[in-house]
């Protein structure tokens, strides 16, 4: 299909089909039902999973046509938050690393809003260092038997599934006794506790596991290699937290600046250079996404450049943050019935957090980018049971 078409049919669906109902993210059974109603409307009409393999659910067309429905996307609010970790960090996994009967299963479902997924990696012990992990995965005469806990989970409440990262041998180092698992939330033994933030709204969670059981024929990759798979995972985290995969379209301004339209002076040349500024850095971390977008689907591996787009997303964040409360000035702390600027700037700092915290990127990128000395690491080879791991023994 030529490409102005495809953009003219694009546009007018849009237009038709999004209402500006603010569902995106509702934690109310309401809101997360009628994302779902929107999601299969979506993918009925062709713009859900464009460039995923049409084998498994997916539109099969290139970057191109992507490129053309993000772009006409970002001026809606599309209600697609919640499938935001789905469509961008389990469902890729799956497409890269899982079982033809794994894919068959969860991707068209994922694809179509019938199933959420969420990621399953962070313990109270191990945040940044994700490896340190202890959530223990035992064998049964059938599968599995989990026990731990996770925290800082998004979506979880809404889930049906999550990719879970678990200990599988403690005998070696810790980077090698890890295994992935494909898990039902539903299941006998998940325990989902909603967490707070200071925005007023649950958007993460701590998730406990109390002999769950895990069939075998969910194990993601080989037993002890959960760690290159979780790199797998990590990469498409960060590329799709940069890129704004799954929540509504990378806006080129999403810290409520559309609102301050008519009360900023731009006129001030104070005021012009900063929003000079801030165009420049959302057009150049959108050139690079779609640079490492295109690398990633010519089979080119980004590797740790996706946490240099990480990063600077957490830094343009924080910048529109600061730009927006000086431009509005004390009504910035001021919540409206729609939360305002006083909630996206509340939201802004957990950019610099989720998905491994700006220090952390910082080291990936010298380390493995620069090619910058590493920092001295004492338990590369020190078996996971002779460490110690918050205080106490990893055993």
């Amino acid at each position: 299909m030529d490409l102005d078409e495809y953009r003219l049919r694009a546009r007018a669906w849009l237009e038709a089909n999004v209402t500006g109902a603010e569902v995106e993210g509702a934690s109310d059974t309401g809101g997360v039902t009628a994302a779902k109603t929107f999601m299969a409307r979506l993918y009925d009409a062709g713009y859900s999973g464009i460039t995923w393999p049409r084998e498994w659910g997916g539109q099969g067309l290139t970057q191109a046509e992507e490129r053309v429905f993000a772009g006409e996307a970002k001026d809606f609010t599309l209600p697609t938050y919640v499938f935001s970790i789905g469509l961008g960090m389990c469902g890729p996994t799956l497409v890269d690393l899982g079982t033809p009967e794994q894919k068959a299963r969860h991707l068209r479902p994922l694809l179509r809003g019938e199933e959420i997924w969420c990621q399953l990696f962070s313990e109270p012990g191990a945040g940044s260092d994700v490896a340190a992990l202890q959530t223990r995965a035992t064998p049964a005469e059938d599968g599995w038997v989990v026990n731990g806990q996770k925290v800082w989970t998004s979506v979880a409440q809404h889930a049906s599934f999550g990719l879970l990262l678990t200990r599988t041998d403690v005998d070696v180092p810790k980077h090698k006794g890890l295994s992935m698992f494909i898990v039902d939330m539903r299941a006998p033994g998940v325990t989902v506790r909603p967490l707070r933030d200071m925005t007023g709204r649950s958007h993460f969670n701590e998730i406990f596991f109390d002999d769950v059981h895990i069939p075998a024929e969910n194990l993601i990759g080989q037993v002890n290699d959960g760690w290159s798979c979780a790199v797998t995972t990590l990469l498409h985290e960060r590329l799709s937290i940069s890129s704004g995969v799954g929540m509504g379209g990378q806006k080129d301004n999403p810290v409520a600046f559309e609102s301050l339209r008519h009360t900023v002076d731009t006129a001030d040349p104070v005021v012009k250079d900063q929003l000079v500024e801030l165009y420049i850095r959302s057009r150049a971390l959108a050139l690079f996404n779609q640079r490492l977008s295109q690398e990633t689907k010519a089979g080119i591996f980004p590797g740790a450049r996706g946490s240099a787009a990480k990063l600077l997303l957490a830094e343009l964040t924080m910048f529109q943050a600061d730009l927006a409360t000086s431009l509005v000035g004390p009504e910035a702390v001021a919540y409206e019935d729609d939360g305002g600027p006083a909630e996206s700037i509340a939201l802004a700092p957990a950019m610099s957090l989720g998905g491994g915290t700006n220090e952390i990127m910082r080291n990936i990128v010298g380390d493995r980018v620069l090619n910058l000395p590493p920092e001295p690491r004492m338990d590369k080879s020190v078996p996971f049971r002779d460490l110690k791991v918050s205080g106490g023994s990893s055993a």
